[in-house]
């Protein structure tokens, strides 16, 4: 896959993600950025040989910015802002969050920018594509000067001083790049600042988050509209002339799949005459306004996300094509100029991963509604917790309750993580965005709502088995099929956890997404059609 700095697409990020295009090609750079990143080590070798102070050349970070460093310590200046700044704690962070923060950070570096050699952005790609995890602690950072601690650790790997983590187990970083004959990066002016400020590793939390969310999104239109014709819904709240008179494109295009998605159902022929109940529930009729309305949240943050894995976010930057800055303190003599400023701080990434958030907990809690509609016969007009013979047995009584907890939790975990901020640096960086967190804090939340709507799909699919003969549409049919090849129906109680891991494996996995491809004229999720 040809990487062109400032160009990707949301397209190349997911299969960055995911490990490749599926051509079995490594990521190569666009030769195009070769002669800017030239340009900009340039600007940065001249400052380091000249006798300006220069921020992040010759000069001590944050706090102590003032401190001038000789330029016989202008390499292990480097160096020991690399080691110094590995100070982070938690799990370590997954594969595809790594291949995301490799790629992203090399395509950072190669808008010419950064002011660091062309082996840098080799040496990123060379462990990239060797299909190496760095060993770097997902908690530390808080998302502004960058992510710090957890960039500090990518980097010490490619210096030879971390870890990587082979299978599953922590192994010295200089063993590991020697076996795949990479050669340990030794780091120049300004390049260990370069490596570690930036928001790559915020932005690929983000990233994972909103590619991680999409099966599971995909599978709440198909588990909602299932529950629709269990619960003998109305198809007439997602008439589009409804929907075209608000005008929200995210509320236009979830109608039109569940109109897709219910069409041909003798279901909901059965009752379309007749029926003396007036108005469904909100949890039913009112999907395509909330859900639609999580969708245009999800677009906007993957716009504003594919931005970010699109800039360059490190400091100072350099501008190799212009003269020495008069405005900035940070410029340097000679050709081009290095501008101190604040790009690294990840307060877009912030506010885009606590949208998210909103979004993903408002999906599992509308699903958490339906199946506590489904239960209650005074509503659904099914058997008690859809079990036929009600008090011998529970049916799905308790299997609500977990829903319950699970939605409760996400509202918790849904507090916005961008409207906190602690003072660093001995209060030089005395704003910061905590966008690490909120991207970070998505993979539980994603989690809980998959396992509402596993549990939701089980309790749809019995409230659909108590109304056979009856038939439900081809697509939903198909959706039965699939969890019945699983999970049989539940007659009787019986231990009900395994079937729900299962329901939920399907949600994840993107099985229920294949039913929506069955289905033509359907919009892209990530894009208003």
């Amino acid at each position: 896959m040809l990487l062109r700095p400032g160009q990707l697409t949301l397209d190349e990020l997911q299969a960055i993600h995911g490990g490749g295009d599926g051509t079995g090609q490594p990521l190569v750079m666009d030769p195009a950025a070769l002669p800017g990143v030239l340009a900009s080590a340039a600007v940065v070798r001249r400052a380091a040989e000249g006798s300006d102070a220069v921020y992040g050349v010759n000069t001590g970070f944050g706090k102590l910015a003032s401190t001038r460093i000789s330029e016989a310590d202008l390499a292990t200046l480097q160096w020991n802002l690399i080691r110094s700044h590995s100070v982070g704690v938690g799990e370590p962070l997954g594969a595809p969050v790594l291949r995301l923060m490799l790629a992203l950070k090399a395509a950072s570096l190669a808008r010419g920018c950064s002011g660091v050699r062309p082996v840098v952005i080799d040496t990123l790609l060379a462990v990239h594509n060797a299909g190496l995890v760095p060993y770097v602690p997902s908690q530390g950072s808080v998302g502004a000067s960058g992510d710090l601690a957890p960039l500090a650790h990518m980097t010490l790997a490619l210096m030879g001083e971390g870890e990587f983590v082979v299978d599953g187990r922590r192994q010295p970083a200089a063993a590991v790049l020697g076996q795949h004959r990479i050669t340990p990066l030794a780091l120049q002016a300004k390049e260990g600042l370069a490596l570690i400020n930036g928001t790559q590793t915020s932005t690929a939390l983000a990233l994972h988050a909103l590619f991680s969310f999409e099966p599971v999104l995909e599978a709440a239109l198909v588990v909602g509209a299932l529950t629709v014709d269990a619960a003998r819904g109305s198809d007439g709240p997602f008439d589009p002339r409804i929907h075209a008179l608000r005008g929200q494109p995210g509320q236009i295009d979830v109608a039109r799949v569940y109109r897709a998605l219910l069409q041909g159902s003798a279901i909901r022929a059965s009752h379309a005459v007749g029926d003396d109940r007036v108005q469904d529930p909100y949890c039913l009729r009112c999907q395509p306004q909330v859900v639609g309305a999580c969708l245009d949240q999800l677009r906007h943050a993957a716009a504003v996300l594919l931005r970010e894995a699109n800039a360059v976010t490190d400091n100072p930057l350099v501008f190799a094509d212009e003269g020495p800055g008069a405005a900035s303190p940070s410029s340097a003599a000679g050709s081009g100029s290095m501008i101190s400023g604040g790009n690294f701080h990840a307060e877009p990434v912030a506010l885009a991963a606590d949208a998210m958030a909103c979004a993903i907990a408002e999906v599992g809690a509308i699903a958490e509604r339906r199946i506590a509609m489904l239960i209650d016969s005074s509503v659904s007009r099914l058997p008690p917790f859809l079990t036929a013979n009600a008090g011998l047995n529970s049916g799905f009584m308790i299997a609500h309750v977990t829903a319950a907890s699970l939605a409760s939790e996400n509202k918790s975990l849904a507090h916005p993580a961008s409207v906190d901020s602690l003072p660093t640096s001995a209060n030089q960086e005395d704003h910061v965005s905590m966008a690490t967190f909120a991207a970070r804090r998505l993979q539980p939340m994603i989690a809980n709502v998959a396992h509402i709507l596993g549990i939701e799909l089980l309790a749809a699919a019995q409230g659909v088995d108590f109304l056979r003969p009856l038939r439900s549409s081809p697509a939903l049919e198909q959706l039965h099929a699939l969890l019945r090849g699983h999970c049989p129906a539940m007659m009787e109680d019986r231990y009900l956890a395994p079937d729900i891991e299962a329901a939920s494996a399907l949600v994840r996995d993107g099985s229920l997404s294949r039913v929506l491809r069955t289905l033509d004229g359907l919009p892209a999720l990530w894009t208003p059609a």
